[in-house]
């Protein structure tokens, strides 16, 4: 049936008589296929793959007829509803089955192929587009489009003429189903050229000035998400910038002139898109002089004031709040490039304010979408983002005005504020409000001694609040760590290197609060914790602390440094054996030095490997905060902790050796034989590094042997002491049955034995029950003496019943309840020494 088809529509051209034939057999194409049995969709896929195949190749046949009836068929394929009846012995195949019979035969590269072919005549022209838009929505389908060019082909054809205005929604849609299923990269190389796009620029313009509908309005906004994406990956091609005046400042552009924006839900996404559009040019230094021009910056600040009172009208309050919001943060992209025009429209004033306002309001009053629905708090983070980015520029006018309107006073009231607000609170929100709020204060005080005197004693305060944090809090994942690091490098810019706020901190106990943050470990907070320390060990009032600070376990801060060396040690994976002594003198550090020798020699202008590890492991910071405190007289140390002590006070030499092999092994793979004078100073070098070594294993080992020695002596004092505590509880314990023996009065057994357990947990397990036996007898009135060993002579009567001189005043003058002649049971209160 194909060949037949073939041979007809090549006679088209010299035989109009075969149009009707040839579009009668296309037609059916755009029927289900039939089978009679359910293997026949697997057996005949190929031959009905290539039977669409062939309908796409009709598409160079010069006949519009035809051309329309093929997209028509291709239409068809998609058509769920087809009306034909059934046929006895058939089934129709699915419309599904169908829709991949298409997809594998290629259809949709063909008819994009067949585009240019299509220029003079509008109406083919739209029904294949509407074809094309079918084939779009399945991912097959825009890989084939994408190998024929899609992209380029349609976004080219976007200002052909149309009088029904689908011409241009159709091209958009397929293109976005392309950027959306399809390959993106490539469609977005297809468009990246100056062609495609003046056509989306041309478009644009075009519907901002005569769009009037809401389907002009979203097909215009559509166009804008396809430049956005083109500006993504492409900034220097990108449109002129002309239409984003509109963002709120006036302009005599004749362009522009008549534009009437909408306050509805298509002009704010509008206005949305052309914010991002700006985002992404300002990351190309060529646009800065076109967002000048433009005044940008001005445009963009009139969106920050308060929202009881919005300079622009008719927006729906809910609409303003997110224009709002995304005003801030295309600010925090574009003003850092236009610092001059920022200071200009007096951006610090005006943030501050707006600040000011924030932080004593209830904040959104609308529902809104997205971000809005988060009240106040995203008004706050989203202007603290735009300071942050500011300071960050480290422009001194910048910072100095800044400063000059009161920042550093304002900034710790709202965080003092958010501080009291997330007691008990888990906002992610009010935490980065915090965080941005002390990257400000870091980047105005890092160089400034005049701003650290105005962040003073309130904001020593601050820091403080925030460092009393539990450790369960800070691990718990919400972004508690990132808070603690920003406020660890505050404390670093702002308190310390400035007496007043330095004694301020200690006197208010922070170097305890430092130093527990320390004994928790957090392997990211260690480096810039050990750093702080160092810095304020630089102030002799911190030795103190120092060496009054206990842990948990009671342990000690050399301890705990120790302990933190060990762990650096194995990070780095430098071998000691159990006591923590040197292995090899050799190479005291335990690793090997020449297992990197393959990789290529290192630049003489770039610093070795080793010299990179003394700056940026931990064990550099430590040996210093050791130099500053001392290596002597250090409190809470094990024989084991001293072991490892006398490794550290080396480390210095250690480290200079361990450069001098690693030179010695650089020399060596790039084959550069040393004179006579420098291998002799190379090689004495070497063996008083090792001698050092030596020595210091020689030192260690006498300290461990110590060490066993005492062990083995308090081994021996423990056995001792528990031999003779044994021999004690045998002999007490003869006592004690010869008194049960010995002993008629059953309620006075009954209390020496109670008295007894409950002092059976002393040391002296005689004294227990001497003491047991003695309380018995003065209650019961025992006249018992009772020597280890020896016979008991027992006396039964109570004395405290005859008033005898032995008798206890206190119990005799209670009145004791005596019935029937017979001694009542009655509590005593237990002895207690």
């Amino acid at each position: 049936m194909m060949r037949i088809l073939q041979i007809c529509a090549s006679r088209i051209e010299d035989f109009m008589e075969f149009i009707d034939p040839v579009c009668d057999i296309i037609k059916l194409l755009g029927l289900p296929f039939l089978k009679n049995k359910m293997s026949d969709e697997a057996r005949y896929t190929e031959t009905a793959a290539k039977s669409l195949s062939h309908l796409g190749d009709l598409m160079y046949v010069p006949s519009p007829q035809v051309r329309m009836q093929i997209c028509s068929t291709v239409m068809d394929i998609y058509n769920t509803k087809h009306p034909i009846p059934q046929i006895i012995g058939f089934e129709l195949t699915s419309t599904s089955y169908n829709v991949e019979i298409a997809a594998m035969s290629g259809l949709a590269e063909t008819l994009v192929s067949s585009l240019t072919l299509m220029k003079d005549n509008v109406q083919v022209k739209i029904l294949l587009l509407r074809a094309l838009q079918l084939l779009s929505r399945t991912n097959e389908n825009c890989m084939f489009m994408a190998r024929g060019q899609a992209a380029f082909n349609i976004c080219s054809l976007l200002n052909d003429p149309d009088p029904s205005g689908e011409l241009m929604l159709l091209s958009s849609g397929i293109i976005l189903n392309l950027l959306d299923l399809g390959p993106k990269d490539e469609i977005i190389k297809q468009m990246n050229n100056l062609e495609c796009i003046c056509a989306l620029k041309d478009c644009v313009v075009r519907l901002f000035t005569t769009g009037y509908t809401d389907r002009e309005r979203q097909l215009r906004n559509d166009l804008l998400v396809i430049t956005t994406v083109i500006a993504e990956k492409s900034r220097a091609l990108m449109i002129n910038l002309t239409f984003l005046l509109f963002l709120s400042v006036k302009s005599r552009n004749p362009l522009l002139g008549n534009i009437q924006l909408l306050h509805n839900r298509e002009g704010l996404k509008m206005k949305r898109l052309l914010m991002d559009l700006l985002v992404i040019f300002s990351k190309d230094w060529s646009s800065d002089k076109i967002l000048s021009d433009k005044k940008v910056v001005s445009a963009l600040f009139t969106y920050v004031i308060p929202t009881e009172k919005p300079e622009i009208q008719d927006w729906p309050m809910p609409y303003f709040q997110e224009l709002q919001l995304q005003a801030i943060s295309t600010l925090s992209s574009v003003a850092p490039r236009l610092v001059e025009h920022y200071m200009a429209c007096e951006g610090n004033k005006r943030l501050l304010q707006f600040l000011k306002w924030c932080s004593s309001q209830d904040g959104f009053v609308g529902n809104g979408n997205g971000c809005c629905r988060r009240s106040k708090n995203e008004q706050i983070c989203r202007t603290l983002k735009l300071l942050n980015r500011m300071v960050s520029v480290q422009d001194t006018t910048l910072n100095k005005d800044l400063c000059d309107q009161g920042a550093v006073r304002q900034l710790l009231r709202v965080l003092k504020k958010t501080n009291t607000d997330a007691v008990g609170k888990n906002n992610t929100v009010i935490l980065e409000i915090q965080t941005e709020i002390l990257s400000v204060l870091t980047s105005l005080c890092e160089t400034d001694s005049h701003t650290k005197e105005l962040f003073g004693s309130q904001g020593v305060d601050v820091m403080i609040q925030i460092l009393k944090m539990g450790p369960t809090q800070v691990s718990s994942g919400l972004g508690h760590e990132r808070l603690i690091l920003s406020t660890l490098t505050c404390v670093w810019s702002c308190i310390t290197g400035y007496n007043i706020t330095e004694d301020d901190f200690l006197d208010k106990q922070g170097m305890f609060l430092l130093l527990d943050l320390l004994a928790v470990n957090w392997k990211t907070m260690n480096t810039i914790l050990l750093t702080l320390l160092n810095k304020f060990l630089e102030n002799p009032k911190t030795h103190s602390h120092f060496y009054t600070w206990r842990g948990k376990k009671f342990e000690t801060v050399p301890h705990l440094l120790i302990q933190l060396w060990n762990e650096a040690e194995k990070k780095l994976g430098e071998v000691t054996d159990k006591y923590g002594r040197i292995i090899d003198p050799k190479n005291p550090l335990g690793r090997q030095i020449g297992k990197d020798q393959k990789k290529p020699p290192i630049s003489p202008n770039n610093v070795t490997t080793s010299t990179c590890e003394v700056a940026e492991n931990n064990k550099s910071q430590i040996y210093s905060l050791f130099l500053k405190l001392g290596f002597s007289d250090l409190p809470g140390l094990s024989t084991l902790d001293y072991v490892t002590l006398i490794a550290i006070m080396r480390h210095l030499d250690f480290q200079v050796g361990k450069v001098w092999n690693k030179t010695r092994q650089e020399l060596k793979a790039e084959n550069i034989q040393p004179l006579k004078y420098d291998s002799d100073a190379s090689n004495y070098i070497k063996k008083e590094f090792e001698d050092l070594a030596k020595r210091v294993r020689a030192q260690q080992s006498q300290v461990i042997v110590e060490h066993q020695k005492m062990e083995l002596e308090e081994e021996q004092r423990r056995y001792a002491a528990i031999k003779a505590s044994m021999k004690q509880r045998a002999e007490a314990k003869k006592t004690w049955d010869n008194f049960v023996l010995r002993t008629s009065n059953y309620d006075a057994l009954k209390e020496a034995k109670r008295i007894k357990e409950d002092m059976i947990e002393l040391s002296r397990p005689e004294y227990v029950i001497q003491k047991g036996i003695d309380h018995a007898t003065e209650i019961y009135g025992l006249n018992t003496t009772v020597s280890c060993g020896r016979v008991l002579r027992v006396q039964s009567t109570p004395s405290e019943l005859t008033g005898g001189p032995l008798a206890d005043t206190c119990l005799a003058q209670k009145r004791l309840p005596i019935r029937g002649g017979a001694l009542r049971d009655f509590r005593i209160q237990r002895f207690k020494f």
